[in-house]
Protein backbone atom coordinates (compact mmCIF):
# COMPACT_ATOMS: atom_id res chain seq x y z
CA UNK A 1 0.00 0.00 0.00
CA UNK A 2 1.10 3.65 -0.39
CA UNK A 3 3.18 4.79 2.57
CA UNK A 4 1.61 7.13 5.11
CA UNK A 5 3.59 9.90 6.75
CA UNK A 6 3.41 8.22 10.16
CA UNK A 7 4.66 4.93 8.73
CA UNK A 8 7.50 6.74 6.95
CA UNK A 9 8.68 8.12 10.27
CA UNK A 10 8.71 4.65 11.76
CA UNK A 11 10.65 3.28 8.79
CA UNK A 12 13.19 6.02 9.42
CA UNK A 13 13.50 4.89 13.04
CA UNK A 14 14.09 1.33 11.82
CA UNK A 15 16.82 2.67 9.53
CA UNK A 16 18.65 4.34 12.43
CA UNK A 17 18.53 1.21 14.58
CA UNK A 18 19.60 -1.04 11.73
CA UNK A 19 22.47 1.33 10.87
CA UNK A 20 23.79 1.10 14.42
CA UNK A 21 23.38 -2.66 14.22
CA UNK A 22 25.43 -2.67 11.00
CA UNK A 23 28.33 -1.01 12.80
CA UNK A 24 27.96 -3.55 15.60
CA UNK A 25 27.99 -6.42 13.12
CA UNK A 26 31.20 -5.12 11.57
CA UNK A 27 32.92 -4.70 14.92
CA UNK A 28 31.84 -8.17 16.02
CA UNK A 29 33.25 -9.82 12.90
CA UNK A 30 36.64 -8.17 13.36
CA UNK A 31 36.59 -8.89 17.11
CA UNK A 32 36.14 -12.59 16.32
CA UNK A 33 38.98 -12.31 13.81
CA UNK A 34 41.21 -10.94 16.55
CA UNK A 35 40.20 -13.87 18.76
CA UNK A 36 41.26 -16.33 16.06
CA UNK A 37 44.65 -14.62 15.86
CA UNK A 38 45.13 -15.26 19.59
CA UNK A 39 44.59 -19.00 19.30
CA UNK A 40 47.73 -20.99 20.20
CA UNK A 41 47.63 -22.92 16.91
CA UNK A 42 48.91 -22.32 13.40
CA UNK A 43 46.71 -20.12 11.23
CA UNK A 44 46.19 -23.01 8.80
CA UNK A 45 43.93 -24.61 11.44
CA UNK A 46 41.61 -21.61 11.64
CA UNK A 47 39.33 -22.58 8.72
CA UNK A 48 38.96 -26.07 10.17
CA UNK A 49 37.97 -24.64 13.56
CA UNK A 50 35.59 -22.23 11.85
CA UNK A 51 34.13 -25.14 9.85
CA UNK A 52 33.38 -27.01 13.08
CA UNK A 53 31.55 -23.94 14.39
CA UNK A 54 29.53 -23.55 11.19
CA UNK A 55 28.68 -27.26 11.22
CA UNK A 56 27.50 -27.11 14.83
CA UNK A 57 25.27 -24.11 14.09
CA UNK A 58 23.97 -25.83 10.95
CA UNK A 59 23.13 -28.97 12.93
CA UNK A 60 21.09 -26.91 15.40
CA UNK A 61 19.52 -24.65 12.73
CA UNK A 62 19.66 -26.31 9.28
CA UNK A 63 18.17 -23.26 7.50
CA UNK A 64 21.37 -21.34 8.21
CA UNK A 65 23.31 -23.55 5.78
CA UNK A 66 23.72 -22.41 2.19
CA UNK A 67 23.30 -18.94 0.72
CA UNK A 68 19.86 -18.39 2.18
CA UNK A 69 17.96 -16.51 -0.52
CA UNK A 70 14.88 -18.58 0.31
CA UNK A 71 15.09 -17.34 3.89
CA UNK A 72 15.23 -13.74 2.70
CA UNK A 73 12.20 -14.26 0.43
CA UNK A 74 10.22 -15.84 3.27
CA UNK A 75 11.05 -12.97 5.64
CA UNK A 76 10.15 -10.30 3.08
CA UNK A 77 6.87 -12.09 2.37
CA UNK A 78 6.10 -12.38 6.10
CA UNK A 79 5.74 -16.16 5.89
CA UNK A 80 7.74 -16.91 9.06
CA UNK A 81 6.80 -16.46 12.71
CA UNK A 82 8.67 -13.88 14.76
CA UNK A 83 10.37 -16.38 17.05
CA UNK A 84 11.59 -18.34 14.01
CA UNK A 85 12.92 -15.13 12.41
CA UNK A 86 14.80 -14.21 15.58
CA UNK A 87 16.32 -17.68 15.88
CA UNK A 88 17.19 -17.89 12.19
CA UNK A 89 18.86 -14.48 12.02
CA UNK A 90 20.77 -14.97 15.26
CA UNK A 91 22.13 -18.36 14.22
CA UNK A 92 22.85 -17.15 10.69
CA UNK A 93 24.87 -14.24 12.05
CA UNK A 94 26.86 -16.52 14.39
CA UNK A 95 27.56 -18.98 11.57
CA UNK A 96 28.58 -16.28 9.09
CA UNK A 97 30.74 -14.36 11.59
CA UNK A 98 32.62 -17.52 12.59
CA UNK A 99 33.18 -18.53 8.98
CA UNK A 100 34.36 -15.10 7.88
CA UNK A 101 36.57 -14.53 10.93
CA UNK A 102 38.31 -17.87 10.53
CA UNK A 103 39.81 -16.81 7.22
CA UNK A 104 37.57 -18.76 4.85
CA UNK A 105 36.36 -17.19 1.63
CA UNK A 106 32.84 -15.89 1.99
CA UNK A 107 30.55 -13.10 0.91
CA UNK A 108 28.64 -10.48 2.86
CA UNK A 109 25.59 -9.80 0.70
CA UNK A 110 23.23 -12.68 1.50
CA UNK A 111 24.15 -12.99 5.22
CA UNK A 112 23.67 -9.27 5.79
CA UNK A 113 20.40 -9.33 3.86
CA UNK A 114 19.18 -12.21 6.01
CA UNK A 115 20.12 -10.52 9.29
CA UNK A 116 18.90 -7.11 8.14
CA UNK A 117 15.54 -8.30 6.82
CA UNK A 118 14.96 -10.27 10.02
CA UNK A 119 15.85 -7.28 12.19
CA UNK A 120 13.56 -5.06 10.13
CA UNK A 121 10.69 -7.50 10.39
CA UNK A 122 11.04 -7.81 14.18
CA UNK A 123 11.33 -4.04 14.63
CA UNK A 124 8.39 -3.50 12.30
CA UNK A 125 6.23 -5.93 14.27
CA UNK A 126 7.18 -4.22 17.54
CA UNK A 127 6.42 -0.74 16.19
CA UNK A 128 3.15 -1.93 14.67
CA UNK A 129 2.15 -3.31 18.06
CA UNK A 130 3.02 0.01 19.69
CA UNK A 131 1.39 2.12 16.94
CA UNK A 132 -1.39 0.00 15.40
CA UNK A 133 -2.88 2.92 13.44
CA UNK A 134 0.39 4.04 11.84
CA UNK A 135 -0.14 2.05 8.64
CA UNK A 136 3.24 0.34 8.95
CA UNK A 137 3.73 -2.81 6.86
CA UNK A 138 5.97 -5.49 8.37
CA UNK A 139 7.06 -6.59 4.89
CA UNK A 140 8.22 -3.09 4.00
CA UNK A 141 9.97 -2.86 7.37
CA UNK A 142 11.84 -6.05 6.50
CA UNK A 143 12.79 -4.55 3.14
CA UNK A 144 14.06 -1.39 4.83
CA UNK A 145 16.06 -3.46 7.30
CA UNK A 146 17.56 -5.56 4.50
CA UNK A 147 18.76 -2.55 2.51
CA UNK A 148 19.64 -0.47 5.57
CA UNK A 149 22.01 -2.97 7.16
CA UNK A 150 23.91 -3.40 3.90
CA UNK A 151 24.06 0.39 3.38
CA UNK A 152 25.43 0.81 6.90
CA UNK A 153 27.93 -2.03 6.73
CA UNK A 154 29.21 -1.48 3.19
CA UNK A 155 28.69 2.34 2.98
CA UNK A 156 27.15 1.70 -0.47
CA UNK A 157 23.96 3.71 0.00
CA UNK A 158 22.65 4.02 -3.54
CA UNK A 159 23.63 0.47 -4.46
CA UNK A 160 21.64 -0.86 -1.50
CA UNK A 161 18.52 1.12 -2.40
CA UNK A 162 18.66 0.23 -6.09
CA UNK A 163 19.31 -3.45 -5.38
CA UNK A 164 16.36 -3.75 -2.99
CA UNK A 165 14.06 -1.91 -5.38
CA UNK A 166 15.09 -3.91 -8.44
CA UNK A 167 14.67 -7.29 -6.76
CA UNK A 168 11.20 -6.52 -5.39
CA UNK A 169 9.77 -4.08 -7.99
CA UNK A 170 7.74 -2.45 -5.21
CA UNK A 171 7.41 1.21 -6.18
CA UNK A 172 5.61 2.04 -2.93
CA UNK A 173 8.65 0.77 -1.07
CA UNK A 174 11.07 3.19 -2.72
CA UNK A 175 10.39 6.11 -0.37
CA UNK A 176 10.84 4.00 2.80
CA UNK A 177 13.98 2.52 1.26
CA UNK A 178 15.47 5.96 0.65
CA UNK A 179 14.59 7.23 4.13
CA UNK A 180 15.62 4.13 6.05
CA UNK A 181 18.80 3.38 4.10
CA UNK A 182 19.99 6.98 4.23
CA UNK A 183 19.58 7.18 7.99
CA UNK A 184 21.16 3.75 8.39
CA UNK A 185 24.15 4.91 6.36
CA UNK A 186 24.52 8.12 8.39
CA UNK A 187 24.16 6.32 11.72
CA UNK A 188 26.78 3.74 10.76
CA UNK A 189 29.20 6.41 9.52
CA UNK A 190 28.88 8.28 12.83
CA UNK A 191 29.84 5.15 14.77
CA UNK A 192 32.40 3.56 12.44
CA UNK A 193 34.52 5.31 9.85
CA UNK A 194 35.39 2.32 7.68
CA UNK A 195 33.08 -0.19 6.05
CA UNK A 196 33.14 -3.93 6.54
CA UNK A 197 35.08 -4.18 3.26
CA UNK A 198 37.73 -1.55 4.05
CA UNK A 199 38.29 -2.07 7.79
CA UNK A 200 40.93 -4.75 7.21
CA UNK A 201 42.79 -2.49 4.76
CA UNK A 202 42.70 0.37 7.27
CA UNK A 203 44.04 -1.94 10.00
CA UNK A 204 47.08 -2.58 7.83
CA UNK A 205 47.92 1.12 7.94
CA UNK A 206 46.69 2.02 4.47
CA UNK A 207 44.58 5.11 3.89
CA UNK A 208 41.17 4.30 2.45
CA UNK A 209 39.59 7.24 0.59
CA UNK A 210 35.93 7.56 1.48
CA UNK A 211 34.87 10.50 -0.65
CA UNK A 212 35.33 11.95 -4.09
CA UNK A 213 37.86 14.74 -3.61
CA UNK A 214 38.19 17.54 -6.12
CA UNK A 215 41.72 17.95 -7.44
CA UNK A 216 42.79 21.38 -6.22
CA UNK A 217 45.70 21.51 -8.66
CA UNK A 218 43.53 20.66 -11.68
CA UNK A 219 40.87 23.25 -10.74
CA UNK A 220 43.28 26.11 -9.99
CA UNK A 221 45.19 28.19 -12.49
CA UNK A 222 48.78 29.32 -12.07
CA UNK A 223 47.70 32.95 -12.11
CA UNK A 224 45.58 32.40 -9.00
CA UNK A 225 48.46 31.28 -6.77
CA UNK A 226 51.60 32.84 -8.27
CA UNK A 227 53.72 35.36 -6.37
CA UNK A 228 53.81 38.63 -8.28
CA UNK A 229 56.28 40.62 -6.20
CA UNK A 230 59.40 38.98 -7.61
CA UNK A 231 62.84 40.15 -6.50
CA UNK A 232 65.02 40.14 -9.61
CA UNK A 233 68.72 40.75 -10.21
CA UNK A 234 70.55 42.30 -13.16
CA UNK A 235 72.44 39.75 -15.29
CA UNK A 236 75.59 41.94 -15.28
CA UNK A 237 75.96 41.82 -11.48
CA UNK A 238 79.18 40.03 -10.37
CA UNK A 239 78.70 36.72 -8.62
CA UNK A 240 81.05 37.85 -5.82
CA UNK A 241 78.74 40.78 -5.09
CA UNK A 242 75.71 38.52 -4.75
CA UNK A 243 77.70 36.13 -2.52
CA UNK A 244 78.74 39.03 -0.30
CA UNK A 245 75.13 40.20 0.04
CA UNK A 246 74.03 36.69 0.97
CA UNK A 247 76.80 36.46 3.58
CA UNK A 248 75.73 39.79 5.06
CA UNK A 249 72.10 38.57 5.24
CA UNK A 250 70.84 41.28 2.95
CA UNK A 251 67.01 41.05 3.27
CA UNK A 252 66.64 41.59 -0.48
CA UNK A 253 68.44 38.33 -1.29
CA UNK A 254 68.83 36.27 1.87
CA UNK A 255 65.21 35.07 1.90
CA UNK A 256 65.35 33.48 -1.55
CA UNK A 257 66.83 30.34 -3.05
CA UNK A 258 66.79 31.61 -6.64
CA UNK A 259 66.64 34.92 -8.49
CA UNK A 260 65.34 35.67 -11.98
CA UNK A 261 67.75 37.68 -14.12
CA UNK A 262 66.08 40.66 -15.77
CA UNK A 263 68.00 43.15 -17.90
CA UNK A 264 67.59 46.91 -18.07
CA UNK A 265 64.89 46.56 -20.75
CA UNK A 266 62.79 44.42 -18.44
CA UNK A 267 63.43 41.22 -20.38
CA UNK A 268 63.84 37.88 -18.60
CA UNK A 269 67.18 36.41 -19.67
CA UNK A 270 67.87 33.66 -17.10
CA UNK A 271 67.81 32.47 -13.52
CA UNK A 272 70.46 31.82 -10.87
CA UNK A 273 70.20 29.71 -7.72
CA UNK A 274 72.23 29.53 -4.54
CA UNK A 275 73.80 26.30 -5.78
CA UNK A 276 74.93 28.11 -8.92
CA UNK A 277 76.57 30.78 -6.77
CA UNK A 278 78.39 28.23 -4.60
CA UNK A 279 79.54 26.23 -7.60
CA UNK A 280 80.82 29.29 -9.50
CA UNK A 281 82.81 30.55 -6.48
CA UNK A 282 84.80 27.32 -6.54
CA UNK A 283 85.93 27.90 -10.12
CA UNK A 284 89.12 29.81 -11.04
CA UNK A 285 88.52 33.46 -11.85
CA UNK A 286 85.22 33.54 -10.02
CA UNK A 287 85.71 37.21 -9.13
CA UNK A 288 85.15 38.14 -12.76
CA UNK A 289 82.08 35.95 -13.31
CA UNK A 290 78.75 37.63 -13.89
CA UNK A 291 75.35 36.28 -12.92
CA UNK A 292 74.46 35.63 -16.59
CA UNK A 293 77.54 33.39 -16.83
CA UNK A 294 76.95 31.48 -13.60
CA UNK A 295 73.19 31.13 -14.02
CA UNK A 296 71.11 29.31 -16.59
CA UNK A 297 69.33 30.66 -19.64
CA UNK A 298 67.37 27.41 -20.23
CA UNK A 299 64.23 28.46 -18.38
CA UNK A 300 61.35 26.25 -17.31
CA UNK A 301 58.32 28.51 -17.35
CA UNK A 302 54.56 28.39 -16.86
CA UNK A 303 51.73 30.59 -18.05
CA UNK A 304 49.09 32.19 -15.83
CA UNK A 305 46.16 30.63 -17.69
CA UNK A 306 47.27 27.00 -17.39
CA UNK A 307 46.41 24.68 -14.51
CA UNK A 308 48.61 24.25 -11.47
CA UNK A 309 48.73 20.54 -12.28
CA UNK A 310 50.59 21.31 -15.52
CA UNK A 311 53.10 23.41 -13.60
CA UNK A 312 53.55 20.64 -11.01
CA UNK A 313 54.21 18.08 -13.74
CA UNK A 314 56.84 20.39 -15.23
CA UNK A 315 58.53 20.89 -11.87
CA UNK A 316 58.66 17.14 -11.28
CA UNK A 317 59.94 16.45 -14.80
CA UNK A 318 62.87 18.87 -14.48
CA UNK A 319 63.38 18.31 -10.72
CA UNK A 320 63.09 21.97 -9.78
CA UNK A 321 61.52 23.64 -6.77
CA UNK A 322 60.06 26.66 -8.54
CA UNK A 323 58.82 27.69 -11.95
CA UNK A 324 58.76 31.19 -13.43
CA UNK A 325 55.49 32.53 -14.80
CA UNK A 326 55.71 34.49 -18.04
CA UNK A 327 53.25 36.05 -20.44
CA UNK A 328 52.03 33.74 -23.18
CA UNK A 329 52.28 36.57 -25.71
CA UNK A 330 55.74 37.70 -24.58
CA UNK A 331 57.85 34.81 -23.17
CA UNK A 332 60.46 37.26 -21.84
CA UNK A 333 57.98 39.23 -19.73
CA UNK A 334 58.17 37.99 -16.14
CA UNK A 335 54.84 37.98 -14.29
CA UNK A 336 55.68 35.99 -11.16
CA UNK A 337 56.73 32.59 -9.92
CA UNK A 338 55.28 29.48 -8.26
CA UNK A 339 57.20 27.51 -5.62
CA UNK A 340 56.55 24.50 -3.40
CA UNK A 341 55.22 26.86 -0.74
CA UNK A 342 52.47 28.04 -3.07
CA UNK A 343 51.53 24.44 -3.87
CA UNK A 344 51.23 23.56 -0.18
CA UNK A 345 49.16 26.69 0.41
CA UNK A 346 46.78 25.62 -2.36
CA UNK A 347 46.15 22.27 -0.70
CA UNK A 348 45.79 23.93 2.69
CA UNK A 349 43.13 26.32 1.38
CA UNK A 350 41.17 23.40 -0.08
CA UNK A 351 41.25 21.48 3.19
CA UNK A 352 40.39 24.60 5.18
CA UNK A 353 37.39 25.33 2.94
CA UNK A 354 36.07 21.79 3.51
CA UNK A 355 36.49 21.89 7.27
CA UNK A 356 35.06 25.34 8.02
CA UNK A 357 31.33 25.20 8.62
CA UNK A 358 29.10 28.06 7.55
CA UNK A 359 26.70 29.57 10.03
CA UNK A 360 23.35 27.78 9.80
CA UNK A 361 19.87 29.16 10.26
CA UNK A 362 19.95 28.47 14.01
CA UNK A 363 23.15 30.49 14.45
CA UNK A 364 21.71 33.35 12.39
CA UNK A 365 18.47 33.28 14.39
CA UNK A 366 20.36 33.49 17.67
CA UNK A 367 22.49 36.34 16.34
CA UNK A 368 19.33 38.19 15.31
CA UNK A 369 17.84 37.66 18.78
CA UNK A 370 20.99 38.98 20.45
CA UNK A 371 21.01 42.06 18.22
CA UNK A 372 17.35 42.72 19.00
CA UNK A 373 18.04 42.36 22.73
CA UNK A 374 20.93 44.82 22.45
CA UNK A 375 18.68 47.33 20.70
CA UNK A 376 16.03 47.02 23.38
CA UNK A 377 18.60 47.60 26.11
Amino acid sequence: EPVTLNALGLYAVIGVIVGLAAAGVTRTVYWLEDMFERLPVNWMWWPAIGGLGVGLVGYLAPRTLGVGYDNIADILSNRLSLHLIVLLCLMKFISWAIALSSGTSGGTLAPLFTVGSGAGAVLGAALLWAFPLSGLDVRVAALVGMAGIFAGASHALLASVVFAFETTQQTNGLLPLLAGSTLAYLAARMVMKNSIMTEKIARRGLRVPQDYDADAFANTTVGMIMETGVDTLPPDLPVATLADRIARHDPAVSLHQAWPLVDAAGQLVGIITRNDVVRSLQEPGSSALLLRDAGSSALVVAHPDESVQDAVNRMLTYDIGRVLVVSRGDPQKLLGYVSRTHLLATQFRRLHAEQVREAGWLHRARSWQRSRADQVQ
